[in-house]
């Protein structure tokens, strides 16, 4: 599969275009589970950062190659090597040491955020081993979705830390059940496909990982046919008000939409559900 223009660069994941304004980004190591190093990491933030700002892009799919694994989270071997893990052995006092991992730890949570923080919607894919990193992962995704052998697990604990990139500030806002979030936070003990669907955590559970792509690739397509104003309006309006109180957030939303309904994509949107034509809109 050649990479789409303006991605091929990226050595550890593959990025296509399977219909018109959606891009498909894949996860490709999976060799090695498709865990992450440092250097995966940073291109994840670097790719989704572009993404954010490409007017060809309105919708995104975000999966990974390989049967086995969406991800197996942390390459815990490779973050030793690199100091991430256990330190770098250099002779620092605590505070310096401390600061040295806070930056490491910040540069990982922005990398990993820039899925969040991507203005077009993104819809995660997940199957087979879905663990770690996983998890913070998909809570930064907008809609998630996972096959039936998906297997999921909040592992920190399980290798002494708590979870620092996301899962432990997220997922409470996600999931129906805080005391569920608690339950398999603390203990680290794996959850399948259906206990997902049943708490929220993904929307769609599908017989295979190929259907789940397919089913996500047309659920994009369905957003990019959309207006990219309203559609990158929505997720930053949706955003904003889980983080927010209800009158802050009606009172951004005044605010927003005093721009962006100047667009003319309102006005043609109208029109053509008045006709009962296919409305086009400009890139955004």
């Amino acid at each position: 599969m050649s990479q789409s223009k303006g991605y091929s660069d990226l050595k550890y994941f593959l990025v296509s275009s399977p219909s018109e304004y959606v891009t498909h980004v894949e996860i490709n190591r999976p060799s090695k589970l498709n865990a992450f190093t440092e250097e995966m990491w940073i291109e994840l933030g670097t790719a989704f950062a572009r993404l954010s700002h490409d007017p060809e892009v309105r919708a995104v799919v975000f999966s990974a190659a390989g049967d086995r694994a969406f991800t197996a989270g942390l390459d815990v071997q490779a973050a030793s090597q690199g100091g991430l893990i256990g330190g770098s052995g250099e002779k620092l006092d605590g505070a310096r040491q401390a600061t040295k991992h806070r930056r490491q730890i910040i540069q990982f949570q922005d990398c990993i955020g820039q899925i969040e923080k991507c203005e077009k919607p993104v819809i995660l894919v997940m199957h087979g081993i879905s663990i770690g990193l996983a998890i913070d992962i998909a809570c930064c995704a907008d809609i998630r979705i996972c096959s039936k052998d998906t297997k999921f697990a909040v592992k920190e604990v399980d290798i002494g830390m708590a979870a620092d990139i996301g899962t432990l500030s997220r997922l409470p806002k996600i999931v129906s059940s805080f005391s569920w979030v608690k339950d398999v936070c603390l203990t680290a003990r794996g959850f399948g496909a259906d206990e997902a669907l049943a708490v929220g955590f993904v929307s769609q559970v599908l017989e295979t990982k190929a259907k789940a792509v397919e089913v996500a690739v047309k659920l994009a397509a369905t957003i990019a046919s959309k207006s990219p104003v309203a559609v990158q309006g929505t997720k930053e309006l949706l955003n904003h008000a889980r983080d927010n109180t209800v009158a802050d957030s009606l009172r951004y939303t005044g605010i927003w939409n005093q721009a962006m309904l100047q667009a003319d994509d309102f006005k043609s949107a109208l029109l053509s559900g008045l006709k009962k034509t296919k409305p086009r809109f400009e890139k955004l």
